[in-house]
Parts: structure tokens; sequence; C-alpha cells
């Protein structure tokens, strides 16, 4: 994401060095206006900074080339690149501290602001009451609020930059998670009003109890002219007591007790209630489209401060009424066999558990269960704390718990009886059977780190029957299998064009690039584009581009392959129009295949212009092998490789630098080791299609469906168009939501192809429509909803393409992208 800094005022490399105490290295007029601290991020530009942070798991610094190629040219940094003297027209701004040096521009930006500053902090419901409270007081007031949850040391620095003097009022949420953190956000943010939500256990393992986590928090209101809070919590009012003394406070209470603002709730309903409010100056009622606790004492807390800030109350009441929910918290979903689910993965501590049970006692209808993972930063008593667990569940009615975790194993007899224990989420989705969930209401909360979304994919309703499972515990075999065959130091770059054959760009990019491969090839730029904004850094080559997509490229660091001098010559055009200087290009030389290349006589008209080239730098060298995988034009293929590697030879003379060479590809990686060179590219092999000595392949895509219904037809009555199919018996007949559109070809109609149901290979009946097929099922009791595969693990999709006279790759990618990607580990 961009952080805009303001869109009228431009900061300059020199100012910037001011601003934040560090060191100019570079051109002292460049300028930007937006600002980048995840190298990820699309929009890198000329007008961005990027502060390079340091982390346990990342490093900034690592990214700065990458940067400067796709056009940055202001950098925030720690340490100054070894590179350097590659990077004209850059400029650089050392710190001691890069985190620092980018509060140091927050702090100026705050300096500049002269509107309100209204802080939410506390140890939950933060983020729902910076959102309502924006909500509510933005009627009638000009507000801009922190984006999503950013209220760590970076988020709400990067919150800061987006202030200015166009808003009446910023809403920043600050967080912690352990000492000394709130005072650095307090020095940045300087609120003039502060709202505390509660205070509570979580982040708990860095403090030594809820006292201390009290007092760091009331730290942010260190120099507030108000504070808003709840007087029911005995710890904020003696905290508040003890630090605040001397600050102005507008307190609210829910249970009677002394308050400028008193609330009782006095109606409630499945899906609202009524909150009666009353303080010295006025009395009203506002409804709220929510039933649990936690919601009422958020929109206290909203109430409470939009009174303090003068918002008139009719105003008050319209806004509590269209409250959103806001999906950081819980989200309501529709599961499996009737189960309706409720998911957060927001906060883990027991304070969040009390009211998360809240929340599903005033949304169930029936049976509850509560799925429920370890405390992770919890400090103290074990025991102490899993029997204030249990006695939580029992006190809340649980028909069924399961818990997650070692500590809960370690405690599992607190628990009632019946109670279920795993020692992971692993062991829980290794052992999961659908049919043990049936009608009822299910709580699934978990600390982040045990990756509770597994659970919830399980128990969720599949609205996609059709669908294409992709199993990446078969890619990542598949890719290890290649491997095993490469010289130590030879790279991968992976094909993920057209839809990564199928199987879907972006996650199989994902998965690749942890894996390490050293680059992705797409056929089109626009294919680069949405894995770069998929978060994709590794080096992406564009087979085809063309001069009307040069822009593209450039923008998303996106590398040519340049095949011809017409191409040579736009891209040429291009750099120098942008300023660009050893831009990354790939030569592409026609050795035999006659498709895309130069020509043996143009690779010696490159040797002589390349050498005095500026703008763009090769960086590898390669050809494409026409029939690798037949032995019978084994010849031919090494031919195709001797002519590669005299071009590469006449280059690399001329040009005084080094560049990889590439050759093989999928067929030619298992029978030509001698053409490794620096890299291989790798395609259709990933998904375990086609015969490669000595390697054991798994496929990776099962293309499945459910039956739409069963009926029964007659004997001598026909099926589908053509009135073909007639049988002399009477038949079951299931009926299937897949036709030619999805990719199931026209010839497997009338009993030529077969799919896979209740354990049987059934024979497809009839002609195959556009968006439906049916199959004969008599005798095997199949009843609508049960699970039909076209292809995968019965029907291999090499038997699907040797019947239809075609190749596997033509079957895969002719699936539509509408078709569901399902993505599984098995």
């Amino acid at each position: 994401m961009l952080y805009q800094i303001n869109e009228q005022v431009k900061i300059s490399a020199s100012e910037l060095e001011k601003i934040t105490g560090g060191k100019l290295s570079g051109d002292g007029s460049v300028t930007v206006t937006s600002i980048m601290t995840d190298s990820r991020s699309s929009g890198a530009g000329h007008d961005v900074l990027f502060v390079a942070l340091r982390g346990p798991n990342h490093d900034g610094h690592k990214f700065i080339m990458t940067l400067y190629r796709r056009g940055v040219r202001l950098f925030l940094v720690d340490t100054l690149p070894a590179d350097i003297s590659n990077m004209a027209g850059a400029a650089f701004v050392r710190a001691e501290d890069t985190l620092e040096a980018l509060h140091n521009l927050a702090s100026w930006r705050r300096d500049n602001f002269s509107g309100k500053v209204i802080a939410v902090t506390g140890s939950a419901g933060k983020t729902i009451v910076k959102e309502w409270l924006a909500e509510t007081l933005g009627t009638v007031k000009s507000v801009i609020r922190s984006p999503k949850s950013y209220n760590s040391q970076v988020g709400v620095a990067l919150s800061l930059m987006n202030i200015d003097d166009r808003y009446d009022v910023a809403i920043i949420e600050a967080g912690i998670s352990r000492p000394g953190e709130m005072e650095k956000l307090a020095r940045i943010i300087r609120p003039d009003t502060v709202v505390v939500t509660n205070i509570g256990d979580a982040h708990g393992e860095n403090f030594t109890g809820r006292e201390a986590i009290a007092t760091e928090k009331l730290r942010l209101a260190a120099t507030a002219k108000m504070i808003i809070y709840s007087c029911d919590d005995e710890l904020i009012k003696h905290e508040v007591a003890l630090q605040c003394s001397g600050i102005p406070a507008f307190t609210w209470s829910l249970s009677g007790a002394p308050a400028t603002l008193t609330v009782d709730i006095t109606e409630r309903k499945s899906d609202s209630q009524v909150l009666r409010c009353i303080s010295k100056d006025s009395a009203f009622e506002a409804v709220i489209p929510f039933a649990d606790r936690a919601s009422a004492e958020n929109a206290v807390s909203v109430i409470a401060c939009c009174l303090a800030e003068g918002v008139p109350e009719e105003s008050i009441r319209e806004a509590l009424a269209g409250l959103p929910a806001v999906a950081m918290r819980m989200e309501i979903k529709k599961g499996i066999n009737g189960c309706t689910l409720i998911e957060d993965y927001y906060n883990s501590d027991p304070g969040s558990l009390s009211m998360a049970l809240d929340f599903l006692r005033t949304h169930s209808k029936g049976l509850t269960a509560l799925i429920l993972s370890d405390f992770r930063q919890i400090g103290g008593d074990e025991e102490r704390l899993y029997e204030g667990v249990a006695e939580s569940v029992r006190n809340a009615g649980i028909d069924r718990f399961i818990g997650v975790g070692e500590a809960l194993m370690r405690n599992k007899d607190r628990f009632p009886g019946g109670s279920v224990f795993y020692g992971s989420t692993g062991e829980f989705t290794e052992t999961f059977r659908s049919f043990a969930f049936h009608d009822e209401t299910i709580l699934i909360k978990g600390a982040r780190a045990y990756g509770f979304e597994r659970i919830s994919s399980l128990l969720v309703r599949q609205l996609h029957q059709t669908r294409l499972e992709i199993n990446m515990n078969a890619v990542v075999h598949n890719l290890n299998e290649f491997r095993h065959l490469l010289r130590p130091g030879t790279g991968i770059m992976a094909m993920v064009k057209a839809f990564a054959y199928g199987s879907g760009s972006a996650e199989i990019a994902s998965l690749l690039e942890y894996n390490h491969v050293s680059y992705f090839a797409v056929a089109y730029a626009d294919e680069g584009v949405a894995l770069r904004e998929a978060g994709i850094i590794t080096p992406i080559m564009v087979m085809n581009p063309d001069e009307s997509v040069m822009e593209l490229i450039i923008r998303n660091n996106l590398e040519p392959e340049i095949y011809s001098m017409e191409s040579y010559s736009g891209f040429i055009k291009s750099a120098k129009r942008y300023g660009l200087l050893h831009y990354p290009i790939h030569l592409k030389i026609d050795t035999g295949m006659h498709r895309l290349g130069f020509s043996i006589n143009d690779a010696n008209q490159l040797a002589k212009i390349l050498p005095d080239e500026q703008h763009v730098r090769v960086v590898s060298l390669f050809s494409h092998l026409a029939a690798s995988e037949d032995p019978g034009h084994d010849e031919f293929t090494r031919h195709q490789a001797s002519l590669l590697i005299s071009a590469a030879e006449k280059l690399k003379s001329v040009l005084g630098y080094d560049f990889k060479i590439h050759l093989l590809n999928s067929s030619g990686i298992s029978r030509f080791p001698e053409y490794q060179f620096d890299m291989v590219r790798m395609g259709i092999g990933l998904y375990g299609i086609g015969d490669y000595k000595g390697l054991e392949l798994q496929h990776t895509g099962r293309f499945v469906t459910a039956v739409s219904q069963v009926r029964n037809v007659p004997g001598g009555e026909p099926v589908s168009y053509g009135c073909n199919g007639a049988s002399d018996h009477d038949r079951e007949i299931a009926v299937i939501p897949v036709g030619y559109a999805d990719g199931l070809r026209r010839e497997l109609g009338n009993g030529r192809g077969s799919l896979f149901i209740k354990d049987r290979k059934v024979p497809i009946i009839g002609s195959i429509c556009m968006d439906m097929c049916m199959a004969d099922v008599t005798g095997l009791n199949v009843k609508a909803g049960d699970e039909t595969e076209v292809f995968g693990t019965k029907i291999t999709i090499e038997e699907i393409a040797k019947k239809c006279n075609t190749i596997p790759y033509e079957i895969l990618t002719s699936i539509p992208s509408r078709v569901k990607r399902v993505y599984v580990n098995e």
C-alpha cells in the first residue's frame, strides 16, 4: 500500500535529511509525494520514498535494487547499498534507525496538522471503535482514520502520513505488544483526546500483569486534553487517577455507577439492542444492530466521544442505527450440514473469549460448539488460567468443546466431560470428518499462530461444487523431483503462463517463490502485472511483449523477452524515454523452432550494437527446443544447443559481462543434462503431466463436481440433444453440472468418455451440453450431491487427451477461470 504524504506537498531528499536527522548521499533535489515500506506493493515509481525497515524476519535493504529498477529514486536506509554506483539518479538518506527516522517523518506530518487528533487504544475493540467513531463523527465533521488495523509502530507512522488540513478530525488507532512502545507512539500522535476501550490480557507475555498493561496504555494520554473511559473497570479507573489526574475525563457506565454518561440496555432482541443514554445535558435512546455485550460497550465508547465532541443526539442515533459490521472481529458464515460459523481470529485472551462467548449466545438458536486454541501471549499460572477458561465454557452452556494446543492438552481434565483435544491444528484437520458437525453454531476462536483458517475452510459451506483442486504438496514434490536432476547452482525459471497451465498463476507462483525458484515466465505483460499485484517479488520474464505495453512492463519491474530487431528498437526507445540504465532484458535466439527469436545473422548484428548500449543489460540468452521429448530428433536438439552456445560465446566476447544461458524445458531436463547451462525452464512437468525418465511425478489437478439430480429414464427413451443414447432397459441417469463450456470435451459424449462416481467409472451418455452432461449410474445408489471426478486420480488427464486426440496441456488450459480453483495439501 502507498501512503500519500500530501497531494500538494512534495518532500525533497534534502528536506528528508533535515526532517529525519539522517545523512544525504546523492541528488538532494529528488522529490516524492508517497511513501512505501513493503517492497511488494504495487505503484512503485519516481515519486515514491521507500523506507527500508529491518525486523526479525525481513530486511527491506535486500529489495533496494529491485525497487530502483521499478523507478524508485529516494530511499531511507541505515546502510548504503554496495552497488550504489549502479544507481544513477538515486538519493539515499542514511539514518541510524530507519523506524525512528520514519517516526520523525510522521511527527513532522503531525506538526503540520491543525485539526483534532483522537487516539483509540485498549486491549480489544480498538478497530471497531475507531471505525464506528469515524462513521458517526463523520456525519458532522470531515474525518480521516487509520487504515484497517494499522496500530503498530510502523502502522501508526504510516497512518499519520495521510493526515492533512482537508480534515477536521484524525482518528488514530494505537496498539502495543511490549513496554516502551506507547511512549514512542504518544510522541508522534500527540492526541487531543484518548479513548480507552478496555484492558485485557492480550500481549500479556511481555508484561507483569493487567496493571502493567494499563500503565503502558495510558502513557498515550500524557499530553492529552481529554480522556474517555469506562468507570466500570476498576483497574482503568485506578490507573487514570494515578497517571491522568490533571486531564479532564468523560466517563461512562453500563452498571449504574456514577459517570458522565450512564447507559442502560432497555431492550435486547436477536439482532439489536436499545441503549438508554443519560448525561447531565441530555437523555435519549439509540438502537444498535448488534445484540452482544461487546458491541454495546464499543457503541457506548463511540457515544461518549461524540457527546464530548458536541455531536447532536439525532446524528448519533441515526449513525448508530446503521453501524457496519467490522470484519476484523467476528464474522458469521454459513457452514456445512446446517451449521453456522462464528470466526474470531483477532484477539486471543480470556477477556476477548468472554465477549466471544456472549456473542455466540446471542447468535445461537440451538446446539453450540467452541473450537479454541491455546492462549499464546498470556503469562502467569497456567493451571489457574485454564481453570478459568473451563469455568467460562461451563457457564456459557457450551454443548461441545474442542481444544487445540499443548497447553489445553495438559489441562484437559479441567474441562467438561466429552471435550476433545488436539495438539495442533494439523491433528484436527487430519482427523476431521464433516458428518460429525450438524445443525450447531460453532465459535472458532484461535490465536493467529494456529492458522484456524484451515479449520474454517473445512467447516464453511462450499458454494463451488464444481472446482479444480490443486494439490500444492504435489507441485512441490514435482519441483523437487526435477531439482534432483540439476547440478548445484542451476537456476529454475518456472513457467506460469496461461494461468499457470490452468492452475492459478498467483497461488502457484507464491508457492514456488517460497521454494526459491530463480525466475518466473509469463506470456503477456498483464499476467506479470497480476503477479506483482499479488505480492510476487521474484524476477518475471514477459515472453510476448509489444510496444504498447512497455510502460506497463517498466512500472511493474517486469523483464521483456527481446526477439527481433524491431522489438529491440522499440524497447530501447522506451528505455530512453524513461531514463532507464542497465534495464534487464532477455534475448531469444531462433535455433530451429522458427517461432519468435533472432536469427543467427541478427545475433551478429546485436553483437555490434549492444556493447555501446547503456540503457539495457542482457541478463539471459535463450532458445526453445522443438522436440526434446522425441529420441528420433535428438540430433536436431543437439544442433539447436550448438547454435545457442555459439551465439552466447560471440555475445560474451564483446559485451564484457556475463549473462545466463537457458535452453532446456521439462523434457529436456530429464534427457539432456549436458545442456543445463545456468538455468532451466520448467513448465507442464511441474503439474505431473508427461513421462520423464527417472522421475516419479504426481498429478496436481483434480477436476471435481457434484451430482445435481438423479432421474429414472424408461427403456427406449433417449438422453440429451439429438435423441441419442437410447437403451432397451430402464436406467438411472445422473445429471452432472459440467459441460463443454467448463472444459469437458464434446468428443467424450455418447459413451466415449467416463466420469468417476461412487468408486466406479460410469459412462457419459448422450451428447455433452454447454453446462451439463449425463452419466449412467444404474444400480449404484447415487444421490444428488455425490462427488463426481471429471479427471484426476481415477481418470487421468492423459487418458482424456488420448480419447480426444489432443495433448494434456490443451485439456488443462481449457478449463475456464470461472471454475473455482481450490488449493489443498494432501
